[in-house]
């Protein structure tokens, strides 16, 4: 069976925290992160999903690379940090343009919803266990 790895980036703000991405449809909060494509390098992967995701763009030379991570039997983490800029403590004018049909409705519905700041310790609570364990297994 193939791994895949799915790539993706801690925004960490000036008071050591996160920014989280509500998945739509569920109760939980994740890092903007996706697939890897075809011919792209994890770090191309990692800014697609990012901008994707959130509208947020960086430079190249901004992103730390963390390294890959086991996450699931199937399926590996590539991880980069990107410290946040000052003048994005609000995060209202975060978007995300990647969209799945609802499973209702058939109508394009974004990935993620809402967007927030958060501890070590909120991301304990709202992320996905796995989610949660990775994240708080890194320095940020």
């Amino acid at each position: 069976m193939k791994t895949a790895i799915s790539c993706g980036t801690l925004i960490i703000n000036a008071r050591g925290e996160i920014l989280l991405c509500h998945v739509t449809g569920t109760n939980h909060w994740d890092i903007p992160k996706g697939l890897l494509d075809a011919g792209e390098s994890t770090l191309v992967a990692a800014q697609r999903e990012l901008f994707e995701e959130t509208g947020l763009t960086f430079d190249t030379n901004e992103f730390e690379e963390l390294g890959r991570f086991a996450y699931r039997p199937n399926k590996q983490l590539h991880l980069y940090k990107v410290m946040a800029p000052m003048d994005l403590d609000d995060l209202d004018h975060l978007v995300c343009t990647s969209h799945f049909p609802h499973h209702v409705t058939g109508k394009p519905t974004p990935e993620m919803d809402d967007f927030r700041w958060a501890t070590r310790e909120d991301a304990r609570i709202l992320c996905w266990p796995r989610m949660a364990e990775r994240l708080l297994s890194l320095p940020w």
